[in-house]
């Protein structure tokens, strides 16, 4: 018997393999696609954060839903003086920090956003469970605050404690612990001739540890006061 012509010739097994490609390709550029859509509104608030870090007054956005123009017109005439001003908080930072490592009291800074923070460990410098500092951290504070006044800049105190409960009339918990800490520490650098219209106290208890409160060590450690020294006055 004759075998009967195809009709239609099938397609080869390799244009199969070919067209599932394409279309897992057309997938991923249109997810890179949705995934490149920028809001607006959060880009506006980042780049006025950097225009703030700098020394930026403003920042002119020109059209309604996009910007139009290739460039937007900014003030920054205060730019290297801020620049110049951070690079000497920071050097004032780090010889605070090598000095109280030297003194056997665990510290450290970083940079988050507009803020330059000290980190200083507190074990060694108030008893547990009080918001009295032992009298050679009253001189430690006092000294800090001495290096830093010149800059000028606000400073919010934050004070932080473990996860250890504390109950007490005068603390009924870590909330009033680190609140009343860091108000402690605000009152020698007042003392001392910080401007206090620059100065704030804030207390986190034990909810922003920098480790898991899992060990004695640990715990140690997130015990702790951070001075959060703005960068934009």
């Amino acid at each position: 018997m004759r075998k009967k012509k195809e009709e239609c010739k099938k397609a080869p097994a390799w244009l199969t393999s070919f067209g599932d490609l394409m279309s897992l390709l057309l997938t991923f550029f249109i997810l890179l696609y949705s995934m490149s859509i920028i809001s607006l509104e959060r880009f506006y608030q980042v780049l006025k954060g950097l225009i703030d870090a700098f020394g930026g007054k403003q920042v002119v956005f020109q059209g309604n839903d996009s910007i139009r123009a290739s460039r937007v017109p900014l003030k920054m005439e205060n730019m290297h003086l801020r620049i110049k001003k951070f690079a000497e908080l920071k050097r004032e930072i780090t010889a605070i920090k090598d000095s109280l490592l030297n003194k056997g009291i665990e510290a450290d800074y970083l940079v988050t956003g507009t803020c330059m923070k000290l980190r200083v460990n507190v074990s060694r410098l108030f008893p547990l469970g009080s918001e009295t500092p032992y009298p050679e951290a009253e001189s430690l504070f006092r000294e800090m605050c001495e290096r830093l006044k010149s800059f000028s800049l606000p400073i919010t105190i934050e004070g932080h404690t473990d996860d250890l409960p504390i109950s007490s009339l005068k603390y009924p918990s870590n909330w009033e612990l680190s609140a009343h800490r860091a108000v402690a520490v605000l009152r020698i650098f007042e003392g001392c001739g910080y401007p206090p219209d620059l100065l704030g106290a804030v207390g986190y208890a034990q909810y922003h540890p920098v480790v898991p409160n899992n060990s004695s060590q640990a715990r140690e450690r997130n015990r702790r006061i951070e001075f959060c020294i703005r960068l934009n006055p």
